[in-house]
């Protein structure tokens, strides 16, 4: 991890300063580095917080009641990892100055924010994506000055959404997927929206040793293509715990 010099919130100072972590060994996105011979290509994603500047004394890591971070949902067109939610981002361009810039101009580019409001904070390590062939490296932001977002381009990107961090911390939300072709991570179900897969294990890691989270059910294990079909029905079942 790779800090920058300008100061973070102190309700983000954890993830800042601490590598996310896999304590309970449910997320193996973390530990992802392409093979040696793999053709890569770079990448980078904008993992944005926002809320108060100021941390809330009563509650846990002194997590604000408005803290949230941006996520997006791909356009289910597409042909890669089609209808995911993910962090705005994208791959790098020959004129980028570096992946926090990739981050910022793809964020720009597909949910209108202005960059400029925007304080990054931390550059993580890259992780390897092998559908895509990507190295993507996450890149932590706090929203000082937040602006409008929307969905720039429909044919890319089907909803823009500040997500509250409280929603992702409650353990109702929180369980593991696992698929049939052998994967099995962590993930989150959130006002009609699954995240899994990268996403899940950054936001994971990252809430690992924030200092924010609530004990959940890791043995809650559920079939991703039963769930993804429940979520995009509407279906919210209740699952014994």
């Amino acid at each position: 991890m790779t800090r920058t010099e300008h100061a973070a919130p102190q309700w983000l100072e954890r993830i800042v300063t601490l590598p996310p972590a896999d304590d309970r060994a449910v997320n193996p996105v973390l530990h992802r580095q392409a093979p040696g011979n793999a053709k890569v290509r770079d990448a980078s994603v904008l993992v944005l917080f926002g809320g108060s500047e100021e941390s809330d004394p009563v509650s846990l890591g002194g997590l604000p009641e408005n803290a949230d971070v941006l996520l997006t949902q791909r356009a289910a067109t597409l042909r890669q990892h089609s209808g995911q939610v993910a962090f705005p981002g994208g791959a790098a361009d020959p004129g980028d100055d570096g992946p926090i810039a990739t981050a910022l101009r793809e964020a720009e580019e597909e949910t209108g924010l202005d960059p400029s409001g925007v304080r990054a904070l931390a550059v993580l390590p890259g992780i390897f994506v092998p559908p895509s062939g990507f190295d993507v490296t996450p890149v932590i932001g706090y929203w000082e000055r937040p602006t409008p977002i929307r969905p720039v381009d429909h044919g890319e990107t089907a909803r823009v959404s500040r997500v509250p961090i409280r929603s992702l911390l409650d353990p109702d939300n929180r369980f593991v997927v696992e698929h049939r072709l052998g994967y099995r991570g962590p993930a989150f179900q959130i006002d009609g929206l699954l995240v899994w897969g990268f996403t899940a294990g950054v936001l994971a890691g990252l809430i690992s040793v924030s200092g924010w989270e609530i004990e959940w059910d890791h043995k809650d294990v559920r079939d991703l293509d039963v769930t993804l079909a429940e979520v995009e029905a509407g279906v919210t079942e209740v699952h014994d715990r």
